[in-house]
């Protein structure tokens, strides 16, 4: 057995789409950029902090770390907090700390009902929480994209209220489609009718006065990357090795997933590695909105699902998210239609992390959204997909779990791509 690998740093560079390390620095304001979030890092991991301790773990001199940490102070990103006596005879070393309340961003998830938004602190700390239905044309991102914008607004009113102070860093917006290159072009979202939509400059439209960006993520990747470092982010090596190749699958909008990498996310060439939702597992099954037949969407997708559990009246009538609800109360009460229809999705979800965990190898599939909330129900068709595989070689079967984040992991995952962006650019937060 490999001797395991220490905790990996967070995700570094664009937003939500990272599989490739940063390049190294080749102009002083790039160096001194580049050392600038080094330190704000170890602070932001290990404060409070002396500067020497800092400038050990940095591999800077103590001269350049106080430079710099002076900048950061400057920005108001760290404060000192006190002091500590050392062992010798030398002064007590002042202490830094990160400042988590001096940046906010902002999240939105898109959902196919609403729009779900939550702002924070650096430290986490909720400031706006906000659900609003949308009730959004099928095939045309403009009132989407108006409505996503006056949520925003009123989330930035929520934290101008409460952090007088704060820099307003990003908004960051989670869509259920492969999100392509620097420009973040919505690819195709199937579940919205879109083709390639340039959502952000669509809601920037709507906000000349807004002036931090505004940037798109796919939705299934920041949830990937939020569930991944709730479970491995204060990695114990004692626990065992930490895996490699991480698979999520999540199903609440549609059914979507992510691919990490040595804890990055691996987007692919187009934007689109890991979405599973659009798997083929039978050639011969029903067609999938996407031009293919036979995807894991159409088995286990809220439609789909709903409708083998006898609800497809009810969702025609109030709407997915009240199917979906009334199956959970089914699935409490054991209802047997609903039991076997969250059997059958197991089935065909375990033959789904087959084909994941034979084109991946990955060491862990993560469940997210309502396949994690029902896990319990799947469990059953997902280990009767297993059992072939796992009497032939069962050192090759991934370890199967759901998500602990629930249905915030979009949202929390959204705001962790942007507290990383502000790590990784501590130049980018003003003077105070």
């Amino acid at each position: 057995m490999r001797t395991p690998e220490p905790p990996r740093p967070a995700p570094h560079g664009t937003i939500g789409q990272v599989s490739t390390p940063v390049p190294a620095p080749a102009d002083t304001a790039a160096v001194r950029r580049h050392n600038l979030a080094r330190v704000l890092r170890h602070i932001a991991a290990h404060g409070p902090c002396a500067r020497t301790d800092a400038a050990a773990a940095t591999g800077l001199v103590n001269a350049s770390l106080t430079a710099l940490a002076g900048e950061l102070i400057e920005r108001g990103l760290v404060r000192e907090a006190g002091a500590v006596v050392s062992g010798g005879r030398g002064r007590p070393r002042r202490l830094l700390t990160l400042v988590p309340e001096r940046v906010a961003s902002i999240a939105v998830q898109i959902t196919l009902e609403r729009v779900e938004v939550m702002a924070a602190d650096l430290g986490g700390e909720v400031l706006h929480r906000a659900s609003v239905p949308h009730r959004a044309p099928y095939g045309d991102p403009e009132p989407l994209a108006a409505g996503v914008a006056r949520e925003i607004a009123v989330a930035e009113r929520a934290v101008r209220a409460s952090r007088p102070g704060a820099h307003l860093a990003r908004a960051v917006i989670a869509m259920a489609a492969p999100v392509v290159g620097p420009a973040q072009i919505v690819a195709a979202a199937i579940d919205f009718g879109w083709q390639r939509t340039d959502l952000g400059a669509l809601v920037r439209a709507h906000l000349p006065d807004f002036a931090a960006p505004v940037d798109i993520v796919n939705d299934a990747n920041v949830a990937a990357l939020a569930e991944y470092h709730a479970r491995h982010g204060a990695y114990d090596p004692g626990a065992g090795e930490l895996p490699e190749t991480v698979a999520y699958i999540k199903a609440d909008t549609g059914v979507g997933g992510g691919l990490l990498i040595g804890g990055r996310v691996h987007a692919g060439a187009h934007g689109s590695a890991g979405e599973i939702g659009h798997m083929p597992l039978a050639l011969d099954g029903p067609a999938c909105a996407c031009g293919a037949r036979g995807c894991l969407a159409v088995y286990v997708g809220p439609e789909p699902l709903t409708a083998a559990a006898g609800l497809a009246e009810l969702a025609a009538v109030h709407g997915v998210d009240a199917a979906l609800a009334e199956l959970d109360r089914l699935l409490l009460a054991e209802d047997p239609t609903a039991v076997a229809a969250l059997a059958a999705a197991g089935t065909t979800l375990g033959a789904a992390v087959l084909a994941v965990s034979g084109l991946t190898d990955a060491g862990e599939v993560i469940l997210g959204g309502y396949l994690a909330d029902w896990s319990t129900w799947l469990a059953p068709g997902i280990e009767t997909a297993l059992a072939g595989r796992r009497a032939v070689a069962p050192h090759l079967e991934p370890v199967v779990v759901p998500g602990v984040l629930g249905a915030d992991a979009t949202l929390k995952g959204a705001l962790q791509a942007a507290r990383e962006a502000t790590l990784d650019d501590p130049t980018s937060v003003p003077g105070v």
